[in-house]
């Protein structure tokens, strides 16, 4: 229902999720984070705009001071754990904010309607391009002979995009939302075109993480543009609503991937969303620049006041999204974790002396880092103080366990299927969405649930027997005589546990911290899903890059051993072999071998992610949020 101003109390909400092939796992963390992630900014916003303030557990009602004074709209304060007022003691708002404030003021019911649907439409088609790319990456890494190399195209664009989610919620708090929407579409535009046009397997992984991060980006604003348009109480049912374009990108995405595969190539594929994706992103562009113009002329827009140089604003930018912090992250990271990828193809193997220097540095390089972050940084991006409380810990490690533990056997499950149960890209798509179909599903249903519940804690903790079914019944089923129904089980086990744990975590995130805390708590969530994710990548190449390819040596008839270095290169080298021949059922049994062992470790971190969830506070939202005020202007 659409309303003007209100007073009544709104509840906090979570999100929703996307999908892809390989990628859908951690989309669903951007969107749920997103959001994934995606509600840093959400609840940034409010926590900034005038009129709404928060009380934290109910201590105090409504601004009320321990004094019993009573602060007006404007200088409405935060409450902490004991009782006192925040340092902030007033609400500031940043130029984005302000704006955005600005332009839903002047916004109709018809305007917002419409607003949602092209979000909408923009949700849809960016999971649609996620699932196809998704179902065409084998083929992509194997035409450079690379195929080896899946997981390293992923691991530099996780880490990236789970670092960046801070700093792109600081940029459209600074410069607007219409604004950074536009530069993540260019991103995402830019990255097609780079893949489209792609000539070795560098080219393509820098094409991939300039897309991962658009990608990241244009969702995590698409919900907080919907955060400006709704209340807390219903936010996570919405978001639940925006989780439906997965069930049709589920069967819609490998098919079309499919059709491109057979009757063109990969690169139309990419090219094609080049043209597709700016048709629907501009109306919304064009949608807020009306609205703009609309609120400039009735005086409701604010101007930005330019007071500092160019240098003087490089440098103040610089220090305010923590520059030096975050590309420590990055290159730490990254060069700890590509080496387990990367070593086989050394001339040396681990011998090699880049490989031990990549390792080293890495290490340094994130030891520096929290010295950086502990005693040097004007302003940390990584908010250390939130970890000592048990409720975030615990989520935090969930998130990231949980990601270590899925992208282990799910990395190269797809090219499992192509080449193991001989599907083709539509059929193996599908069982691999599953997971997400299952996901997108259960989001909705949870959000409806906690609604009207109010605890989170046991609804996660009651996720327990399908976590362990889904991934251990792998073990047993992760075998070439298995049939693929049984796949399709554990894979819909999976996507339940971690559909309920992704959206359940960020609310016990959230529920611990105060409105000014929230955006960076819940970045510091998404980060570790992000590197959560680079690390299970890492695992499942290093098992794939060091194992499969004496497997295949050893398993190979005599005449094709001196070839196993290109078939293990190349996917489609490995599907030209008919189904039943020496050499496919050589390639099948080394397959089958080396997703046991990553289904068996990707199973180590299980309960690792059961036990944190113990950790979680059990806190009513519902008793929470009733103590919250909900801002001005027309909203759902």
């Amino acid at each position: 229902m659409l309303r003007g101003s209100s007073a009544q109390p709104p509840q906090q909400g979570t999100t929703a999720a996307t999908s892809d092939a390989h990628s859908h796992l951690l989309s669903q963390a951007t969107r749920n984070q997103h959001a994934s992630g995606s509600h840093s900014d959400m609840s940034a916003n409010a926590q900034r705009e005038e009129g709404y303030g928060a009380v934290q557990h109910g201590d105090v009602k409504h601004g009320d001071t321990e004094s019993g004074k009573r602060f007006s709209d404007d200088e409405i304060r935060e409450v902490n754990e004991d009782g006192r007022t925040s340092e902030t003691s007033s609400v500031h708002m940043q130029d984005g904010v302000k704006r955005v404030e600005a332009i839903t003021t002047v916004w109709s019911k018809n305007t917002m309607i419409v607003m949602f649907i092209l979000l909408y439409l923009v949700s849809f088609v960016d999971t649609l391009l996620q699932s196809v790319q998704g179902a065409l990456t084998p083929y992509v890494t194997s035409s450079f002979q690379a195929h080896s190399l899946l997981a390293v195209t992923e691991i530099l664009a996780f880490i990236l995009g789970g670092v960046c989610t801070l700093a792109i919620a600081k940029v459209i708090d600074i410069w607007g939302r219409a604004e950074g929407f536009a530069v993540m579409i260019l991103m995402i535009i830019v990255g097609m075109i780079m893949k489209a046009a792609c000539i070795n397997v560098e080219m393509y992984t820098a094409a991939n993480t300039i897309y991962w991060v658009g990608h990241i980006g244009t969702q995590y604003i698409i919900q907080i543009i919907y955060a400006d348009m709704t209340t807390l109480r219903n936010r996570m049912v919405l978001f639940g609503v925006l989780q439906l374009p997965n069930i049709a990108a589920t069967f819609g995405g490998p098919k079309i991937a499919e059709l491109f595969f057979k009757h063109s190539n990969f690169r139309w594929a990419f090219g094609a969303f080049c043209i597709i994706m700016p048709v629907f992103a501009a109306p919304v562009v064009i949608l807020f620049f009306l609205s703009k113009r609309k609120a400039q002329r009735e005086g409701k827009f604010p101007e930005r006041a330019k007071t500092r140089t160019f240098l003087e604003s490089a440098k103040h930018y610089a220090i305010e999204f923590d520059v030096v912090g975050m590309f420590l992250t990055i290159f730490g990271w990254s060069l700890l974790l590509l080496p387990f990828n990367l070593a086989n193809r050394a001339p040396q193997g681990w011998k090699t002396g880049y490989i031990i220097a990549m390792i080293v540095l890495g290490v340094v390089l994130l030891a520096a880092f929290v010295i950086w972050e502990k005693f040097f940084a004007t302003v940390q991006y990584f908010p250390f103080k939130h970890l000592k409380n048990r409720s975030i810990l615990g989520a935090s490690l969930v998130y990231g366990f949980m990601f270590i533990s899925i992208f282990t056997w799910d990395t190269y499950y797809y090219s499992y299927l192509l080449v193991v149960h001989n599907l083709e890209i539509a059929n193996a798509s599908y069982v691999l969405n599953a997971f997400s179909l299952m996901s997108s599903i259960i989001g909705p249903l949870t959000g409806v649930l906690i609604r009207y519940y109010g605890y989170y804690k046991w609804p996660s903790v009651s996720m327990t027997p399908f976590a362990v079914l889904g991934t251990a019944l792998l073990i047993y089923f992760r075998n070439p005589s298995s049939h693929v129904g049984y796949l399709v089980m554990c894979q819909l086990f999976n996507g339940i546990y971690s559909g309920v744990w992704a959206a359940t975590a960020q609310l016990s995130v959230m529920a611990n911290v105060s409105h000014q805390e929230v955006a960076v708590a819940l970045a510091l969530y998404s980060l570790f899903g992000s590197i959560g994710a680079s690390i299970g990548q890492a695992i499942a190449g290093a098992i794939w890059n060091n194992v499969l390819p004496g497997q295949l040596v050893k398993n190979l008839p005599e005449d094709l051993k001196d070839l196993a270095g290109e078939i293990f290169a190349d996917i489609t080298k490995q599907q030209s072999y008919p189904m039943g021949s020496p050499a496919r059922d050589a390639i099948i049994a080394s397959y089958g071998h080396v997703q046991r062992i990553m289904v068996i470790v990707g199973c180590c971190f299980l309960p690792l992610c059961i036990a944190c969830l113990f950790l979680w506070k059990n806190i009513n939202v519902k008793k929470l949020e009733s103590f919250e005020r909900r801002k001005k202007g027309t909203i759902f």
